[in-house]
């Protein structure tokens, strides 16, 4: 007997919730083992067939994947009407959070640690549903994951690829885009997301907001009121017109040899999210403010 959407979304959640009380959660603290890379995770749900992967194409960059051709990439045979995409979001720690609000130029060593091994965990989760999924013999793909996904030069963004996690969230209705090009979800932006393609119906998350509306969380897209995001940017990539993506990838290459010198078994890493901390959508998504 098939699983109903609902108890499959409610099992997937508390997988989900043991891998990331184990040590695929871990921060990589070279000498404490209770430090967690993430908090708890939210989820969010879209269906394959939503018109909105469309406007994404159009929107993004006609490249760009839907969930039918990433899955059909690897099952083309499948039965693409069932399909689902499940979205994870992961929100830094407390801690973390805590530590980098008082940075200013680089980041804290919490949030340097989450940068870290933020892929080890995103793509362990990814990895861990994925397997749980085929224990009960439904199929799915990780999208970024798959062999053809990569970034790509983009006329209107800089870099783009050919799957977004936060597109994907948009579509499941976790949350909207900030100035900073970071999704404002029910946690805040400061985060991290993965996602699976899914060859069985789940609960669709409802979106709160049009899909043509963007920034509908962001304070300064909806009322003029916020921009900290512009004065927290140490790298200048952020202005009141938005996110430059190669000024920011620029300066995130520059951060390895500060982190190296103060946390050397990070040494490679880098980091520097001072976008995603002491704004009013750090850790939340924050009541909108109406133009007066």
């Amino acid at each position: 007997m098939e699983l109903s959407p609902i108890i499959l979304a409610q099992n997937l959640k508390a997988e989900a919730e043991k891998f990331l009380a184990g040590p695929g959660n871990h921060n990589g603290h070279p000498t404490d083992p209770r430090q967690r890379a993430f908090g708890e995770p939210i989820f969010g749900y879209a269906r394959a067939s939503d018109p909105i992967w469309a406007t994404f194409k159009k929107s993004v960059d006609l490249a760009c994947l839907t969930p039918v051709e990433a899955f059909g990439n690897v099952y083309p045979d499948a039965d693409l009407e069932r399909l689902s995409t499940l979205v994870f979001v992961l929100p830094q720690t407390t801690q973390t959070m805590k530590e980098q609000n008082q940075a200013r130029l680089w980041p804290a060593e919490g949030w340097a640690r989450s940068r870290g091994s933020h892929q080890k965990t995103v793509d362990g989760l990814a990895l861990y549903l994925l397997n749980f999924l085929k224990s009960l013999k439904i199929l799915a793909v990780i999208p970024d994951l798959l062999p053809v996904w990569k970034t790509l030069p983009s006329s209107s963004y800089g870099i783009t690829s050919l799957w977004s996690h936060r597109h994907a969230g948009f579509a499941a209705g976790l949350g909207t885009f900030g100035l900073c090009d970071g999704l404002i979800t029910e946690v805040g932006k400061a985060h991290r997301m993965g996602s699976l393609i899914i060859n069985h119906r789940l609960p669709i998350t409802p979106r709160s907001y049009g899909d043509d509306e963007f920034h509908q969380h962001c304070l300064w897209f909806n009322s003029g009121s916020c921009g900290l995001c512009v004065t927290r940017c140490p790298a200048g990539a952020i202005s009141l017109q938005g996110h430059d993506k190669v000024k920011c990838s620029d300066y995130l290459k520059s951060t390895t040899p500060y982190i190296a010198t103060h946390w050397p078994d990070m040494a490679g890493t880098y980091g520097c999210g001072l976008c995603q901390s002491r704004v009013p959508c750090a850790v939340r998504t924050p009541p909108k403010v109406t133009r007066s």
